[in-house]
């Protein structure tokens, strides 16, 4: 995030800061309008921009220079083209596409922040799209899922690499897996493991479209139901990565302790989050813990110390913690033998 650089010593940085918002809007709306997957082809000029994307043309220029500026797009010749990151990474269909999860900010968080005041004034969540009202909703359920691939290209390859005990099992349980997509990276990344993974029953056509499109079906299976009400299928290694933070501090500790339970002994448990006391990345994390506030009844983001405690009173026999990727901290709980 760029508010680190910004001064809020004088007034202009302090109105700088206070804008910011409108620069995630510019490459929201940019992501919306699919103006860096039109780009891909080729550049192109504001007139043609204009009439591929249907615009009316007043600030778009404006618009188009702000993205420059931020180091999205390039100007040269009287030409717009991706810069090197929109082009990797804003360019849907490609694979290393994380556009998703910015068309799921646009469309749900955005709003919602808009209400912050109310969410603090009442403890209640403001976008309007509960667990039940998304897997109702195919429209809503298909955004939500596209953010949790884009969040999953990124982090699935740093889990793989983060943990280095994959060989050493036989099964793996994704739990809140969405389509099966991190358990997908998983298994093909170690033909020693197969693969399970646990969500609502609203997930299965997705995780069997995937399934059939990565040749895992056998080696993947889909196990529909509620963690808080449903037993967990068992495995050698669980893995809990950006659940528990959906959930409040007593329904935290109950999933670690179900979590025990699924692990085979001898096994692991891995949690994976946006864990508060990750110093580096403080701002981004405190971030996400108030877009929980935002989007659910009483998640938050935590520390390292609370799910250690979780899993040490479910009794697990050792705990550490490491850094995952850019702002994540993995926590490796081991169950004895």
């Amino acid at each position: 995030m760029t508010t680190t650089a910004i001064d809020t010593s004088r007034p202009a940085g302090i109105i700088r800061l206070a804008n910011s918002f409108c620069d995630a809007k510019a490459l929201l709306t940019a992501v919306d309008l699919g103006l860096f997957t039109t780009l891909r082809s080729g550049p192109a000029t504001e007139d043609e921009i204009r009439e591929k994307l249907g615009l009316h043309g007043r600030g778009l220029s404006d618009w188009l220079d702000l993205l420059v500026e931020l180091s999205l797009l390039e100007h040269s010749d009287g030409r717009y083209r991706n810069a090197a990151g929109a082009d990797q990474f804003l360019v849907s269909g490609e694979r290393s596409y994380i556009g998703g999860f910015l068309e799921r900010s646009n469309r749900n968080l955005y709003p919602a922040w808009g209400r912050l005041t109310d969410a603090l004034r009442t403890g209640q969540p403001q976008s309007g799209s509960s667990f039940d009202a998304v897997v109702q909703n195919p429209r809503i359920l298909s955004q939500f899922i596209n953010s949790m691939d884009a969040l999953t290209r990124t982090l699935g390859p740093q889990l793989i690499a983060a943990y280095d005990g994959w060989g050493g099992y036989r099964s793996v349980l994704d739990v809140g897996g969405c389509r099966g997509s991190l358990a997908a990276q998983i298994v093909t990344a170690n033909p020693n493991l197969t693969g399970h993974v646990f969500d609502l029953p609203q997930m299965e056509p997705f995780f069997d479209e995937q399934a059939a499109e990565k040749s895992l079906t056998d080696r993947l299976t889909f196990h529909g139901g509620s963690f808080f009400t449903d037993p967990l299928p068992t495995a050698d290694i669980v893995v809990m990565g950006h659940v528990l933070h959906d959930w409040d501090r007593e329904q935290r500790r109950f999933l670690v302790e179900k979590a025990y339970q699924s692990v085979n002994p001898g096994g692991v448990l891995l949690v994976y989050d946006r864990m508060l006391d990750r110093a580096s990345s403080r701002v981004e994390n405190l971030v996400i813990s108030l877009d929980m506030l935002l989007v659910t009844d009483g998640g938050s983001e935590y520390t390292v110390g609370e799910v250690t405690e979780h899993a040490k009173n479910a009794g697990f026999e050792t705990v550490e913690s490491r850094l995952l990727g850019d702002d994540d901290t993995l926590v490796v709980a081991r169950r004895a033998s």
